[in-house]
């Protein structure tokens, strides 16, 4: 199954209503695993290290330093970029989706944006 990593700002309402829908779902949030402050480059070389797609809110610099990883020959495992003005149950919805039908590596080095 897909293993997720939430960066530090990502709605906490989301990732709870997608561990509602999914309990079995691995899903951690940066602050779990000690990054709290880290930056983009060094989460995405953790979640590359981990095999974790990375949930964002953060459109503009950690979907850059993904793709500069890519260019550099360093990879990644993929990341989700999710728009925060869209609703929660929706997001999570294609959240659940996104996970049920993807396999494990489909995503790495591409960024995704959600909704669908």
């Amino acid at each position: 199954m897909m293993r997720l990593l939430a960066d530090e700002n990502f709605n906490g309402d989301i990732l709870r209503g997608l561990r509602r829908r999914m309990p079995a779902i691995d899903a951690l949030r940066i602050q779990e695993v000690g990054m709290r402050g880290a930056s983009d480059e060094a989460v995405l070389a953790w979640a590359a290290a981990e095999g974790r797609v990375i949930l964002t809110h953060d459109v503009s610099t950690l979907i850059d330093f993904a793709w500069q990883r890519v260019r550099a020959g360093q990879h990644h495992a993929g990341v989700a970029a999710i728009l925060q003005q869209v609703a929660i149950g929706a997001v999570v919805a294609d959240l659940v989706l996104f996970a049920e039908c993807s396999t494990d590596g489909e995503w790495a080095d591409q960024v995704i944006f959600l909704p669908f």
